[in-house]
């Protein structure tokens, strides 16, 4: 709107800000009234001319309900101002003396051009162009003042002070935040380190077994069926068995470890049979034959280790 206003004539847009600049008289008693229109002269004339075009162009430019507010307006500088006065509120991060602050320069220039208001008008005015953040406290006023008395200077203090309240409670909040936020960290950089620890021993573990199924590999593992069809008997017979200390094959492959696992199961048996309660006759006739084919075996491995050594 401002630089519509200057686009079109600057002297409309100093008119408005410098205004009202319209034609008056001194009277006796020294008091300024409006020239009247029967005694303007070419000068007068235009400069009511200026003020007319500029109070046009404003009108314009607003709804039904802000002319309502503004159609006594005489110059088209105090429609700005009423206008301003009617649209007035408090700016985001705003504080309440900067708010009251801007308030009082629209007032001070409406009164500047006779429009004043009272100070239950202004109390009401300033309450109103509160955010919602502030409603508590405006119910607050309004039930416990009466804002027909109440001073502005008082309404200020009041919310100023609750302003003060507010900063605290949030800068209260702000490092109760700051807090929980260090806690989580803290608890985070103690689960990462845990979970280092775990993958270090993991890790070992790993390491240990890799290195038990190679030497297992190496001294207990199964030979390669595939070098012994190709003709490689001398590794083969280079191959020393743990169990009966004879070349050409491994521990896991010798016939005496597998007659010592026969002679386990049989005595296992053996012993299920000794045991059951079903037939005590034939557990007895089961368990002697038993006892006697196991000392026949028993005898005939000892045979062999002699034959053997």
């Amino acid at each position: 709107m401002t630089i519509f206003i200057q686009a079109l004539d600057y002297n409309l847009w100093d008119l408005i800000v410098d205004g009202p600049n319209l034609p008056t008289v001194t009277l006796e008693n020294g008091d300024v009234t409006p020239k009247p229109r029967n005694t303007y002269d070419d000068n007068d004339r235009r400069r009511v001319k200026i003020n007319a075009k500029a109070k046009h162009i404003i009108i314009c430019a607003i709804n039904s309900n802000d002319f309502n507010r503004i159609s006594s307006c005489i110059s088209a500088k105090e429609i700005m101002l009423v206008h301003d006065y009617e649209m007035f509120t408090m700016n985001e991060n705003e504080d309440i003396k900067s708010m009251f602050s801007r308030f009082t320069n629209i007032i001070n220039a409406l009164q500047a051009l006779d429009k004043t208001y009272s100070n239950s008008e202004m109390v009401r005015k300033i309450l109103r162009c509160l955010p919602k953040s502030w409603m508590s406290k405006v119910t607050t006023i309004e039930e416990a003042k009466n804002l027909n008395i109440l001073p502005l200077e008082d309404l200020l203090g009041s919310l100023m002070t609750h302003e003060l309240s507010m900063q605290k409670k949030d800068d209260e909040e702000e490092k109760e935040k700051k807090k929980k936020k260090i806690v989580a960290l803290k608890s985070s950089l103690i689960e990462d380190s845990e979970d280092d620890d775990e993958n270090e021993e993991l890790a070992l573990i790993t390491r240990k077994f890799k290195k038990f199924l190679a030497s297992k590999k190496k001294f207990g593992g199964k030979p390669n069926k595939k070098i012994y069809q190709k003709g490689e008997s001398s590794k083969l017979e280079e191959i020393i068995c743990f169990e009966c200390n004879k070349p050409g094959h491994y521990k896991s492959d010798c016939p005496r470890l597998k007659k010592k696992d026969l002679l386990k199961k049989k005595k296992k048996k053996a012993m299920i049979a000794t045991w059951d309660d079903r037939d005590e006759s034939s557990s007895d006739e089961d368990s002697s034959e038993e006892v006697a084919q196991l000392a026949l075996m028993a005898l005939e491995e000892e045979e062999e280790e002699k034959t053997m050594r």
